[in-house]
This record gives structure tokens, C-alpha cells and sequence, in this order.
């Protein structure tokens, strides 16, 4: 088995306006998308090796929420706040087992990037959207993309 990685983008957040912005939060509607994506990567059945958050604060907050759903505390992971890219995610990953199932949460357009940069794929990740990535040495395929109205379909209320 490979490894993979699974990316949690945060949830829907206060206008940028509001305050600066490693210091905003998630709105309630962020936050049901936080715990609908936790939820729906429990209904899966999904166990994952370890979890890594950006340490911005709507970031962290995703990451909490999604995390008591499936079971992980998620540790601050200070490349996730920006510019977190496919040598970013072997790093991070080299540090795990061989099959080991990872989840970071983070921001925009770092996940879309790393994913066309593993795979060749063009993906739009949503707000509250989940994407993952199979790992195999220099190898990597997309093998999951949800926007939140699934995560919501798939977790249930």
C-alpha cells in the first residue's frame, strides 16, 4: 500500500475585512463544513497516522473540528500557512510509515498546486472540500476530490 495524503481545505471564513487575516475565523457555515468534512471522512472509515494544520487561526479551527470527528489531534504545521508545496508534502510525509494516511489542513491556492504538481491534475478545491492523494515514491494520483454538499451527504447531519 501507499501512502496518502489527504487535504482539508478551512472552512468558509470572516470577510477579510474583518481582521488580519492569520487571524480570521470561520463563520457557523465554516464551521458545519468543518465538522461535516470530519464526520463524512469517519463515515468513510478513515484512520489517519497523524494531522497537520496551518496555524492560521480559521485553518486551526477547521482542523479542530474535523479533527474530534475522526479522532486526531492536529499538530501546527508552519509550511501549511502559505507556499506549501509538493517538496513541502514529501517532507512531511517522509517522516510517516510506508501506508501511512496523513491529513493537512490548510489554504488556496496551495492545495490546487501541490495537487497538479504531484498528479498533472487541475482541480478547483472548494471551501470545506477534501482531496487526497496516493503517494508511491516519485509516483502520485488523485484519488479523491468532494465539495462540501457530498461531505455533507456522505456524514449525514
Amino acid at each position: 500500500m501507499a501512502q496518502q495524503l489527504w487535504l482539508l481545505r478551512h472552512g468558509e471564513a470572516e470577510p477579510h475585512d474583518t481582521r488580519p487575516d492569520p487571524e480570521r475565523r470561520l463563520t457557523p457555515r465554516g464551521e458545519r463544513q468543518s465538522v461535516a468534512a470530519g464526520r463524512a471522512l469517519a463515515a468513510l472509515g478513515l484512520e489517519f497516522a497523524a494531522a497537520f494544520t496551518s496555524p492560521r487561526v480559521r485553518a486551526a479551527e477547521t482542523a479542530r473540528l474535523a479533527g474530534e470527528e475522526v479522532g486526531v489531534e492536529p499538530a501546527v504545521h508552519e509550511p501549511l500557512s502559505g507556499g506549501f508545496d509538493a517538496g513541502d508534502a514529501r517532507e512531511l510525509m517522509a517522516g510517516q510509515d510506508a501506508d501511512a494516511r496523513v491529513l493537512v489542513v490548510g489554504h488556496e491556492p496551495d492545495f490546487s498546486d501541490l495537487v497538479q504538481e504531484l498528479t498533472g491534475g487541475r482541480i478547483d478545491l472548494k471551501k470545506g472540500g477534501v482531496a487526497a492523494v496516493r503517494v508511491d515514491g516519485t509516483r502520485a494520483e488523485l484519488i479523491v476530490l468532494l465539495r462540501p454538499r457530498e461531505l455533507e451527504s456522505i456524514g449525514g447531519p
